[in-house]
Formats: C-alpha cells, structure tokens, sequence
C-alpha cells in the first residue's frame, strides 16, 4: 500500500498531509493510559506486516492489519499507523516522507470505517458465528477501501496511473482474503481470552460489558 515518492500531484499530497494530521490530533486526544499500550503492540504489527511487500509499479501490496486496528483502536489507529509508516521510512524508505500523509490516509481511513461498520456487530448480543463474519468483513473491507483510495490518489494524480491503479485492486483480492481470516481469528481469539481489549474505544450503545460477550 505504499506510495512512492515523485508520483502524487502537490493537491493530492496537500490534502494527504492535512487529513493525515488531522486524524492524528483527534486520535491521540481519545488516547488515555491504558490503550497506549495496545496501541504501541499494534503499531508493531502493523510495522512488521508491511516488511514483506510486493512492488507494483508506483506502489506496493503487503499485508497490512488496518482491519484488525481500526476493530481495537478506532480514531487511534491514526497515530499507530502514521508512527509505523514514519519509521518503515526512515529504517527502510519504503514509501517516502513526502508521501507520508497519503500513505496514513489510505491505510488508517478504512481502519476508522471498519471500526464505525464492523465494531458494533463485535460488541453487540450475537453468537459467535456473528462476530466471526464480522471481523472478517472488517479485514476484507479495509484493504478493499484502501487499495480503492491508492487507486483514487494515482488516477487523479495522472491519468496515466489508472491502468496501474487497476492492477493494484486486482493484486490486493488475495490479500483482502487473507486480511479477513487473519482478523476472524485474531478477534474470536481476544474474544475468549482477552475481552477488555476489545472492549477499548467502545461506541455509545454497544453492550461493551465482559459478560455480554458470546463465548
């Protein structure tokens, strides 16, 4: 999901930058105590996933665990992923940092939307069976939404870009897949063992209470 450097017009970049910023400032003032930690954990992840990626013309497909993110951390995933981006820049340029703030926005924007759709199906009174489709759902969209954003930022960039914005949603369908199975089971799992995490950041009436979740 990396955009390159010298690829964007300045438009684009502008209001990259501004989204990204802003999404980070709103993001921390919900941060408290007690998600700083699971914040950091999954800023790692997300800094490890992105490691291994594959170079597609002027950007890169990669597993990225916006889904899973957006599921515990909701406005936070801003700051977890702009920090990963930062230093997956500096340690290894991928990306660049000029394109930094583009970059935040295609990945932690689809992570915001999935914890908006997909979290209340999670914390709500459903069998497990629910909250399994649901996590799924919230690792397939955020990669769907985000290759979609890629796709949006190098076409209205240069027309010339389409044709590689096209191959670049194609590539991504094996990894919204996998996205998805890995956040099925990364929730289902954090349901049975570790509910409070899942229990962060949780939008006002949600059943959010340890034993309202389905075993």
């Amino acid at each position: 999901m990396h955009i390159s450097e010298g690829i964007l017009s300045a438009p684009i970049l502008l209001s990259g930058g501004v989204i990204a910023a802003a999404g980070t400032v709103i993001g921390l003032k919900k941060m408290d105590f007690d998600r700083i930690m699971p914040t950091a954990l999954l800023s790692s992840a997300f800094f490890v996933a992105g490691l291994i990626h594959v170079p597609v013309g002027p950007g890169s497909i990669h597993l990225v665990l916006n889904g899973l993110l957006g599921i515990i951390l909701g406005w936070g995933s801003f700051p977890a992923i702009l920090t990963a981006l930062f230093l997956q820049v500096i340690f290894f340029q991928f990306g660049g940092l000029v394109v930094l703030g583009v970059n935040t926005v295609t990945m932690a924007v689809p992570a915001l939307c999935c914890y908006y759709l997909v979290r209340p199906w999670i914390h709500s009174k459903r069998s497990n069976k629910c909250r399994m489709v649901a996590a799924f759902s919230g690792g397939f969209l955020a990669i769907l939404f985000s290759s979609l954003l890629m796709a949006l930022a190098l076409g209205f960039s240069d027309a010339g870009f389409i044709t590689t914005a096209k191959l670049i949603i194609g590539f991504n369908i094996p990894i919204m897949l996998i996205e998805g199975c890995i956040t099925m089971f990364t929730v289902t799992f954090l349901a049975r063992v570790q509910p409070g995490i899942l229990e962060m950041n949780s939008q006002p009436g949600c059943s959010t209470a340890t034993g309202q979740l389905e075993k």
